[in-house]
Parts: structure tokens; C-alpha cells; sequence
């Protein structure tokens, strides 16, 4: 760079003399000049000698080539500024570099200065334009007045921009520690995060310890401070004393901000104090390796403000947390924890771990009739004696109402272990209530997914006892397991099946054995799977009666059905009826009997061409409701048929009081007849149909020898295999036209 201005050789008056300089570590600005013009460094470097900006010298940075410039650079930092010629061993070399600083090495905050000799060859609109660059200028303009002002401009936007860089990972390192708050361990974290903070915010190195009051002492000072976290150098002052610090210089600036609770700020160090808790007030020791601005001093002020309203709400996140992962009633783990638990076992693969999950029997009841508090009593009393009985060595939780959640070592969950401890009664309010419990078990080992799975294992066996025998245990099986799965994958497919109507209806004859007159059809829905398969409708109906999808499927084989019947009373092949089955589920809705009236409207099918078809589980599952409603189906006109007579468990007065037509029997005691016991619960139905002066059909008539006997005995009516099988309604008008 040419010497072209006297102001050149004049020095700054605000430069020291350097033999006055101190021995304490100073910063500098790193100033890096790329150019292939030895006298451009020489001049430049001379320029600026003794230069201080923002109360810091210059370091210098030299490279002469585009090659050289990039192997420096990509071991440097912290460059501040780059004076850059655009023209060296090529004539985009310095425009190439450009793009290298910000895209290859991700310098953001570096300020580049473009310098030119030879201005046409970038043209400063272009440059600027297309390139990430902070200054352009010719090399004959730039007088050292003219150089200091673009370098101070560009050093002062660095340094606010590496201020806010400071700020934002600060912030950034405060919200990932404050996610961990807790007494016990989490602010720890939080303060390790307080110290490697406030070192990227001040441009330091981490070296600190941060200390909290611990509890009053009775001794002559009423309190102990403690070092919660430490790093560099004094990370073995780790939950020491600050009497054990063992430099008195830090014990004393420690004691002084904690109790006079303010910070303080040398030269070489700093102690910083977070308003915090009232009775835990904190206080963080770092070393600087120089002296902070005011700047830095105001923002520290602000940043410990911040840092105390995050103390301020660290007892309350511990009781959020508290209230996440603890039970409020029993003061017990709940099922989150329980699951978090699960998880440890699992990670750390300890051998004979069990799993369980006790239910109190009937504990709904017991709520209902004596009373929540009286419950709330029970589950304590409970919980009390788990805790008492098993030890520290058992992890309790309570996992939902009455469900208690236990993890241990199989020896000490053994079930006749866990039923032993509720055979004496419990006591309470001088009441001696017995207790009976079901239980469901899984064996941790195999298990390498998350503790959820196997918590939901438990729920199943547990679900097993409960339902096949109360107050005894149930262990989870894999096969257990799969079968849970395969129930419920296909519940999945008959909804997908309904939605995409791959579900049908075929329909067996009914014929009057006496004279073989074909007098109706039952109605039975299928299920085609889109590979052909057929499913079963012993698999499926029980998993839409579950599922509550029967409601809707009945309603549409309902509708079905009464159309098909007025088609074939148009072509005037039409039986007597058309019968279509009910589920209980079905009857129980609301609006059942209209969901009747109107598919019997919609298709024009006469109440007394259908018959229902009502299992004899619905008459007994609510008497009142089942009366009421099949008294006004009858008053319709309609039909009623108990379907699978003799399989439940009907009272025969209850049974002479509702207005049915028919009974059905059974397939079952048709197949009897084939076998030693005969004939005789077939011929028992039928002679019970007659004297309640009630029509009988056998279902399942599959041999000669069946129809015969059912003939000979006075059954009214039958269908099965040997009448006609099922037949979709494609085929069902030919069967007829043949029957006929």
C-alpha cells in the first residue's frame, strides 16, 4: 500500500509506550492481512504500530497467497478482521476466499475488508453485491486515518456480534440445564451450566466454582456454604466446604457475596451473586486473564437477575415435577415413575427381575357403597403394608385407582408370597375390612424395548385374572401375548373391512319339517379378507360387540336383509320371514326399536315378514329394559326368536312372561343326536316349546338321521348343512326357483 498521506507517520495519542506495559495477559484484535505485496504487510503493520482500538492492541496475521491463506486459517480463531486483495496469484483468488471464510469455514463474524490495486477486475458494486463482504476499498485511498476508521468500525461490529453470539449460546446452555431442575441432582447441572455460561459470555475460560448456602448450623457463623460445581483448576473443590477452598483471597470474596449478597468485580477475577431463593442464595467464583469492561459488567448484572428469577422458580418446577412422577394421595411413585423404573432394570440387565401389578378385588363396589373416603382409607392402609412388608429392596408405585405396581427380584415377589401379606385383614376407623387381590405378572429378562411394554404385558395377565379367576395370579406368556396382538390387529382390519365393504351377507333356508315347505331365511353376515381368506364369525363378532362397531354393522345387516326380502316378494319367491340376529349391545342402544321402525319403512318390508333373532344372554342381561322393548317390537308385529336355546341360564317364569314366537335350538344338542347321549336336550326344548305354546327350530341339521329325529319328536322347524348351506344372494334366487 502506497505512502501517500503524512498522517501516515503520525502516532495515535492514545498509543502506550510498550515498556511501560504491564505483565498481566492482555487480548488482542487479530488482525489477519492477506496480500502478495510484501511492502502492503510492511506498510500496513507500520501504520498501525502501538495502535490500540477498544483499549486492545493489534495482532497480526500474515499469509501472501490464496493456497497459504486457507492451511492458516483452518488452524486460527477468532480473527476479527481480514484485510483481503482481491488480485494475487490469480484474479478471483481474493473473491475465492471470500467464499471459503464464510462457507467452508463458517466465519460469520469475521469483518472481511476487500483491498484493491486494481479496481477493475472486481468491480466494487459486484463484489459487494455478491459477495459476503464488509468494506471495499482501493489501496491508495486508504491513508492510515482512512484505515483506522474502517479497522475500528469493523472491530466494533465484531466485537457486539460476538457479544450477541455470546448471549444467544448462553441462553441456549441456561434453557438445556433449567430442564433438569431439581433439588437433588438438577441443580447441580444448572450450576455447571451457570459457570460454563458466564465464561462464553465474558470470552473466558471456564474456570470456576459456584457455591449455595446448605442447611443452618448451630455453630458460631448459623450457616455453611458449599461448593455445588466447579470446573477447570478447581474441579476438585467438587461439594466441598468453602473453608476447605483453601485460598483465603477466594473464601473471603465467597463469604462476602453471600452474605452481603452483591457481586464483586477485580481485576483477575470476578464473584458474581444470583438473588435466588431468599434462604439459598448462590454464588458463582471465575477467573478472568483480564480486566472486563463496564459493558460486560452491566450485562453480567442483568444476566445474574435473569439467573435469580430461575432460582425463584426452582421449588416450584420441583413440585411440578413432583406432582409428574409422584402419586399425591399415597405419596407413592406413580405410573410414569414406575415406567422410568422399568427402564433402569431393563438398561442395566439385572438377572430375576419380576414385574407385578396387584388389583384390589371389587374395590369399585367398595367405593360405591361405603364411600370414597373410606376407599381412600383402604388404598393407604394397602400401600402401608407393601411398603412395611416387602422393604426398601421392592419399588412400589401405585399405577392407576386400585392398581398397585411392584419391581424386584423374583424370589421376593413370589405370588404366594404377595397373597400371604392380605390374608389378615386390615384395620382402620377400628374396622376390620378383608381383602382379596388379583395379580399380574411378567418376567423382566428378554425384554430390550422400553418399560412401557412391559408394564402393558402385566395389564394383560392382569386382565386374565380378573377375568377367568379372581384372587389368583396370572403370569404374562408370550403366546399370552400374541394372541392380545392378534385380537387386536384384527379388530383393526374388520373396521378397514366395514369401511371398504368387504363384509356380506349369505342366507340360509328355513323349511317346516313336516312338509319340507321352505318358510324363510336367516340372515348371516361373512367376512372376506382381501387375499380370499374367510374369517370365521365366532372371531369377529364377539371383537365388533367389543369394539361397539356391531351397533353400526347391525344396523346395516338389518337394512340389507328387509330390502333383499321385498325383492324377492316382488318376483314372488319370497318365504314367510326373513330372520336376522341382534346383538345385546345392539339392544341396549336407545334408539334400537326406531332404528327397526325405520329400516322396515325404508325398504316397505311388513313387521310380520321379520323375525329377530335374540340371543338368550340379552333376555337375562337386563330384564326390565329387555321386556319393555320386546313388548314393543311385538306390538309392531315383528317376530321375536330366543336363539341358542338351552346355552344360558333363562328363568322359565321370566322367560312364559315375554312375548317370543319362537325358540331356536342349539346346533350343539342337534349334533347330540349322533352321539350315546341321544336326543334328549333336543327333545327337553321341544316339548318346553310346546306346552308355552311356542314354534321350534333346530339349527345345525347336517345327516338324514337328524332330520329324522327331529321329525319324530315334533320339531316344528329346522336349517342346516343337509336343507341348504349359506348362499350369497346371487345364487340364492336359483336355489329357491329349485326348491320350489
Amino acid at each position: 500500500m502506497p505512502i501517500d498521506d503524512d498522517d501516515l507517520f503520525i502516532e495515535d495519542d492514545s498509543t502506550d509506550d510498550p515498556s511501560q506495559a504491564s505483565n498481566a495477559p492482555v487480548r488482542s484484535w487479530k488482525i489477519a492481512i492477506v496480500d502478495d505485496d510484501e511492502d502492503v504487510h510492511k506498510t500496513t503493520c507500520f501504520a498501525l504500530q502501538y495502535t490500540q482500538i477498544l483499549n486492545r492492541p493489534l495482532e497480526f496475521i500474515h499469509t501472501y497467497s490464496k493456497e497459504e491463506t486457507r492451511r492458516v486459517f483452518a488452524n486460527e480463531s477468532d480473527i476479527a478482521v481480514i484485510l483481503l486483495d482481491v488480485v494475487m496469484e490469480t484474479e478471483q483468488a481474493g473473491l475465492e476466499l471470500v467464499s471459503f471464510i464464510r462457507e467452508e469455514l463458517k466465519w460469520r463474524d469475521t469483518r472481511i475488508i476487500l483491498r484493491t490495486g486494481q479496481p477493475g477486475y472486481a468491480p466494487e458494486e459486484e463484489a459487494i453485491r455478491n459477495f459476503d463482504i464488509n468494506d471495499y476499498k482501493t489501496k491508495n485511498e486508504l491513508t492510515r486515518k482512512k484505515l483506522l476508521t474502517s479497522l475500528t468500525a469493523a472491530i466494533r461490529s465484531y466485537e457486539q456480534i460476538c457479544t450477541i453470539d455470546a448471549s444467544r449460546r448462553g441462553l441456549h446452555q441456561i434453557i438445556l440445564s433449567s430442564a433438569s431442575f431439581t433439588f437433588d441432582h438438577g441443580i447441580q447441572a444448572f450450576a455447571a451450566g451457570v459457570i460454563t455460561q458466564i465464561a462464553a459470555l465474558c470470552g473466558v475460560p471456564p474456570e470456576g466454582l459456584l457455591c449455595a448456602q446448605g442447611e443452618l448450623n448451630e455453630g458460631e457463623n448459623g450457616q455453611q456454604f458449599n461448593v455445588i460445581a466447579s470446573a477447570g483448576h478447581y474441579s476438585r473443590l467438587m461439594n466441598c466446604t468453602i473453608d476447605e477452598i483453601g485460598d483465603v483471597n477466594i473464601q473471603n470474596a465467597l463469604t462476602h457475596v453471600l452474605t452481603h449478597r452483591e457481586s464483586l468485580f477485580n481485576e483477575h477475577n470476578m464473584t458474581l451473586y444470583f438473588s435466588g431463593r431468599g434462604n439459598r442464595p448462590l454464588a458463582a467464583y471465575i477467573d478472568l486473564p483480564y480486566a472486563l469492561s463496564e459493558i460486560n459488567h452491566n450485562l453480567l448484572e442483568v444476566f445474574c437477575s435473569n439467573l435469580g428469577v430461575c432460582l425463584d422458580n426452582l421449588s416450584l418446577v420441583n413440585q411440578l415435577k413432583n406432582h409428574a412422577y409422584r402419586d399425591q394421595l399415597l405419596k407413592l411413585p406413580n405410573r410414569l415413575k414406575f415406567i422410568d423404573h422399568i427402564n433402569d432394570l431393563i438398561k442395566a440387565k439385572r438377572p430375576q427381575q419380576m414385574l407385578a401389578l396387584v388389583d384390589i378385588d371389587d374395590f369399585a363396589e367398595i367405593n360405591d357403597v361405603l364411600g370414597h373416603h373410606y376407599g381412600d382409607l383402604l388404598l393407604k392402609a394397602v400401600a402401608d403394608r407393601l411398603r412395611s412388608d416387602l422393604g426398601n429392596d421392592i419399588f412400589l408405585a401405585r399405577i392407576s385407582g386400585d392398581v398397585f405396581g411392584l419391581l424386584g427380584h423374583q424370589a421376593q415377589l413370589h405370588p404366594d408370597h404377595l397373597k400371604q401379606l392380605f390374608s389378615a385383614p386390615f384395620i382402620f376407623d377400628d374396622t376390620a375390612h378383608a381383602v382379596s387381590t388379583s395379580t399380574g405378572m411378567v418376567e423382566l429378562s428378554g425384554y430390550e424395548t422400553d418399560g412401557a411394554e412391559a408394564l402393558k404385558d402385566a395389564s394383560i395377565a392382569l386382565k386374565r385374572s380378573k377375568t377367568y379367576q379372581r384372587g389368583s395370579y396370572t403370569l404374562f406368556t408370550r403366546k399370552m401375548g400374541l394372541e392380545i396382538r392378534e385380537r387386536a390387529t384384527l379388530m383393526q382390519h374388520l373396521h378397514a373391512a366395514f369401511d371398504a365393504e368387504r363384509l356380506f351377507l349369505m342366507y340360509q333356508p328355513q323349511i317346516e319339517l313336516s312338509t319340507q315347505r321352505f318358510i324363510g331365511l336367516e340372515a348371516l353376515i361373512r367376512w372376506r379378507t382381501d387375499d380370499g381368506q374367510m374369517i370365521p364369525p365366532t372371531d369377529f363378532i364377539p371383537l365388533a360387540e367389543y369394539s361397539g362397531l356391531i351397533v353400526s354393522l347391525g344396523a346395516w345387516v338389518l337394512r340389507t336383509a328387509c330390502f333383499l326380502m321385498v325383492r324377492l316378494q316382488k318376483a314372488g319367491i319370497a318365504p314367510e320371514r326373513m330372520a336376522v340376529n341382534v346383538s345385546v349391545v345392539q339392544f341396549r342402544q336407545d334408539d334400537f326399536v326406531e332404528n327397526v321402525r325405520k329400516a322396515l319403512a325404508d325398504s316397505g318390508l311388513r313387521p310380520e315378514n321379520l323375525e329377530l333373532e335374540i340371543t338368550e344372554s340379552v333376555t337375562m342381561a337386563s330384564a326390565s329394559m329387555f321386556e319393555s322393548r320386546l313388548h314393543e317390537l311385538k306390538k309392531m308385529g315383528i317376530n321375536i326368536a330366543i336363539d341358542d336355546f338351552g346355552t344360558g341360564f333363562s328363568s322359565l317364569s321370566y322367560l312364559d312372561k315375554l312375548p317370543v314366537d319362537r325358540l331356536k335350538i342349539d346346533r350343539a344338542f342337534v349334533q347330540q343326536i349322533d352321539t350315546p347321549e341321544g336326543p334328549r336336550i333336543a327333545e327337553l326344548i321341544t316339548q318346553l316349546g310346546k306346552k308355552l305354546g311356542l314354534s321350534v327350530i333346530a339349527e345345525g341339521i347336517e345327516t338324514q338321521t337328524h332330520l329324522d329325529t327331529l321329525q319324530a319328536m315334533g320339531c316344528h322347524e329346522g336349517q342346516g348343512f343337509l336343507i341348504g348351506r349359506p348362499i350369497p344372494e346371487d345364487m340364492l334366487l336359483e336355489w329357491i326357483k329349485a326348491r320350489v
